[in-house]
C-alpha cells in the first residue's frame, strides 16, 4: 500500500531530533520518511500500521523503524477531555554520522540494525527499559554528550537480540507503483467506518474504480483483499474490548462491526487460531 511522503523537519543545530508529545491524537496520515524513527509509547492505545502488518498498541511500546517503511498510529480516543496521548520520537538520518562511520568495522552491527528495521522492530525486554531511560537522558542532553547517549543507545539496539520483526512480507519497492492519494482514502475511509456495514461498492467508488477493479487493484497493492484487510482491522479492535473491558461477547462483535456473533467467531478463529474467550484468558493469564 503507498503511503505519502512525510518530510521530517530538520533539526537545528543538531545531528538528530527527538521530542517528547502530548497530544490529543496522532497525525492520521499513514507516512514513510527517509530518517530512522524510534518510537516510545508512554500513553495511548490503538491499532497501528507499519508497512504490511496491523496491530494491536498499548503504552510501553518501543518501535524502531527503519528508512521509507510506512507507518501510522491511530488512537483510541474516549473522546474525554482530559484525554490525550503520549510519545517520545526520535528521528535519525541513517547518514547523519556520515557514511564513513556506518563503514567503520565496529559500525557494522549498527548498519545492520537499520537494514533490519526496514521491517520494523519491536523492542522488549531489558533492552526496551534501557533504551527508554537513555531516551529520557537525550531529551535534555547538549553537545557532545548528546552524541554519546545516541552511541551509547545505537549499541544497545544493534546488539540486542529482545526484539520481533513487525512487517517481515514489506516490500519497499512498492513504493513508487501505487497511487498514494488513493490508498490514504481507502486506509482513512475504513478506519473511520469499520464499525459500521462497509459496501464494496462505496469504497471503489471513492477509488474512481469499478468493483472488479478495485479488488484487483488493492490485492496488487497490498498483499491481501479488501475483506482481509476491513476484517483485520475489526479482530484487532475487538481484541482490545476484549482484553480492556467486561463486555460480553456479542456486544464486543457488534461494536466491531461484525453482523453476528457467529460470523464473527469464525473470523476471529481464522485470523487468531483461537476463540475470543481463549484469547482474553491467554492475554490475561501473561498479565499476572
Amino acid at each position: 500500500m503507498q503511503p505519502k511522503y512525510h518530510q521530517v523537519p530538520k533539526p537545528i543545530n543538531n545531528t538528530f531530533s527527538i521530542r517528547h508529545d502530548i497530544v490529543p491524537t496522532f497525525g492520521t496520515i499513514w507516512h514513510y520518511h527517509p530518517e530512522i524513527e524510534l518510537h516510545y509509547m508512554i500513553k495511548g492505545n490503538g491499532i497501528r500500521f507499519i508497512g504490511e502488518n496491523i496491530n494491536n498498541f498499548e503504552q510501553d511500546e518501543l518501535i524502531l523503524l527503519g528508512s521509507n517503511i510506512p507507518h501510522t498510529w491511530k488512537c483510541n480516543i474516549q473522546n474525554k477531555g482530559d484525554d490525550y496521548v503520549e510519545a517520545m520520537v526520535m528521528h535519525l538520518h541513517p547518514e547523519s554520522l556520515g557514511t564513513a562511520f556506518l563503514a567503520l568495522p565496529e559500525a557494522k552491527k549498527i548498519q545492520k540494525i537499520f537494514s533490519l528495521a526496514n521491517q520494523g522492530l519491536l523492542y522488549f525486554g531489558e533492552t526496551k527499559s534501557k533504551a527508554v531511560r537513555i531516551l529520557h537522558k537525550l531529551k535534555n542532553a547538549t553537545d557532545l554528550n548528546r552524541i554519546i547517549l545516541l552511541l551509547k543507545l545505537l549499541n544497545l539496539l544493534s546488539t540486542s537480540t529482545e526484539y520481533e520483526i513487525i512487517s517481515s512480507q514489506y516490500d519497499s519497492s512498492k513504493l513508487n507503483k501505487a497511487d498514494e492519494k488513493r490508498l490514504n482514502k481507502i486506509l482513512n475511509y475504513t478506519f473511520s467506518n469499520f464499525k459500521d456495514k462497509i459496501y464494496i461498492e462505496d469504497v471503489a467508488e471513492l477509488s474512481n474504480l469499478s468493483v472488479t477493479s478495485f479488488c484487483r487493484y488493492f490485492k496488487t497493492a497490498t498483499k491481501k483483499s479488501y475483506f482481509d484487510f476491513l476484517t483485520d482491522i475489526r479482530i484487532n479492535y475487538a481484541c482490545r474490548l476484549l482484553v480492556n473491558t467486561e463486555q460480553p461477547v456479542k456486544s464486543i462483535a457488534e461494536e466491531s462491526g461484525f453482523e453476528n456473533t457467529s460470523n464473527f467467531y469464525r473470523h476471529f478463529k481464522r485470523f487468531k487460531n483461537e476463540t475470543p474467550n481463549d484469547y482474553k484468558k491467554n492475554y490475561l493469564s501473561k498479565e499476572v
